[in-house]
């Protein structure tokens, strides 16, 4: 005998990282659902606080929630030499949880068919007109709650099977000088100015959020994490002996991984049952920016549930995750310089048009220009050897697939 609900919604949210928020944001705009956002209760399952970057044009509904922003962007490469850019119309922004939470958490309790709930999710399973989740509260106590359509973008215990599976994954610092030293209007999103390991690549982060404060981090694209001992020998070298930033104090660190794959996530994993953000597939293979991702698939999501649709639209087209696919082969296997393909693209593309490539968000025309300006041989190698190989299974090495970008 199956028992009785204590909540009923038109729609469950499981988890509070950004893909969840943002799909409950969607969802409470458009007053067309019910929405119960489950997240898990304070203590070692909830996340620290977390740092998404995107860029957008203009203003939106998320601007109460962007820390800061860049209008000019700069690479380093490996040689030492600069390229400065200015995306216009687009900004890069930064989001810090907190401050999305606190958004997302007010359109909530302001809506009247709005809730959140602190729980565990223990089980979902399809139901006639909708799927059940068992709950556990804070106190121990069971919860039921019935919904049409369950969301869930809680992380994956294990990636699905893949050709190549890298892993971007990073430390950084929030850190304070005593003397002016950073440039509020520009950010480093790539400086390769630090030691390259033996497979894969390395770059320094830098993102000022006034001229004595910054988010300085050490990036690796490869297969395994580093040890904190690592990350913090990296960054001291990267912060002294490349950026010369003198005494500094680290006010804040900040740790995580992104999956950096050419998996198929599936969106379904039953009749009432979708998974969105980066189990869902939303990270971007050869980038591991999720966040745009994000807010495209919840708008599409919202709009189709305004419109009495029941799918869940890919959050990368074929055409970007096929060009993705062969980017990380020849990554993984050496056949491309990892520093020069990144700085030779901000060099000869335009600016604007690269973020929107970067974004999938381009015309086959503008891809085919941007193909001709990578290493085409080795491009076309791995393109002829991707369909032979085979898909292998591994432990997903990164529990919080949406940290940071």
């Amino acid at each position: 005998m199956t028992s009785p609900p204590d909540h009923t919604s038109d729609v469950v949210v499981l988890g509070g990282g950004a893909a969840g928020l943002s799909l409950a944001h969607r969802l409470t705009g458009t007053g067309t659902a019910t929405v119960t956002v489950v997240e898990p209760p304070d203590g070692p399952p909830r996340p620290a606080e977390r740092t998404w970057c995107y860029w957008d044009q203009g203003t939106g509904d998320l601007d109460d929630a962007v820390t800061a922003s860049w209008p000019v962007l700069r690479v380093h490469g490996a040689d030492g030499r600069e390229v400065t850019v200015d995306p216009a119309p687009l900004t890069y922004r930064m989001v810090r949880s907190t401050a999305f939470e606190r958004l997302v958490h007010a359109r909530l309790a302001r809506s009247p068919g709005g809730r959140l709930l602190r729980a565990t999710a223990d089980t979902v399973r399809d139901v006639p007109g909708g799927a059940e989740i068992r709950c556990t509260l804070p106190g121990g106590h069971p919860l039921i709650l019935r919904a049409r359509r369950v969301f869930d973008s809680r992380p994956l215990r294990t990636l699905p099977p893949a050709r190549t599976q890298l892993l971007q994954h990073f430390r950084g610092w929030f850190v304070r000088t005593p003397t002016e030293r950073f440039d509020p209007a520009v950010a480093d999103l790539m400086d390769f100015r630090v030691p390259q390991p033996a497979h894969g690549l390395a770059f320094g982060y830098v993102l000022p959020l006034a001229p004595d404060r910054a988010l300085v981090e050490y990036t690796e694209f490869s297969r395994s994490a580093l040890t904190t001992e690592a990350y913090e020998t990296a960054l001291g070298h990267y912060c002294t002996d490349v950026l010369g930033l003198g005494p500094l104090t680290v006010e804040r660190t900040e740790q995580g991984g992104i999956p950096m794959t050419d998996a198929r996530f599936p969106r379904r994993t039953g009749r009432a049952v979708f998974r969105i953000g980066t189990a869902g597939g939303a990270t971007r293979p050869a980038t591991g920016y999720t966040f745009a991702a994000v807010q495209r698939q919840s708008r599409a999501i919202a709009a189709a549930l305004r419109d009495g649709h029941g799918t869940v639209p890919a959050p990368h087209g074929r055409r970007a995750l096929a060009m993705d696919a062969i980017l990380l082969r020849a990554l993984d296997t050496g056949r491309i310089d990892g520093p020069d393909f990144f700085t030779d693209l901000f060099r000869r593309v335009p600016a604007e048009r690269l973020l929107r490539f970067l974004d999938g968000a381009t015309s086959l025309g503008e891809e085919w220009r941007i193909g001709l300006r990578t290493p085409v041989r080795p491009m076309l190698r791995t393109a002829v050897e991707l369909p032979f190989l085979p898909r292998r299974s591994r432990t997903a090495a990164a529990r919080n697939g949406e940290n940071h970008r």
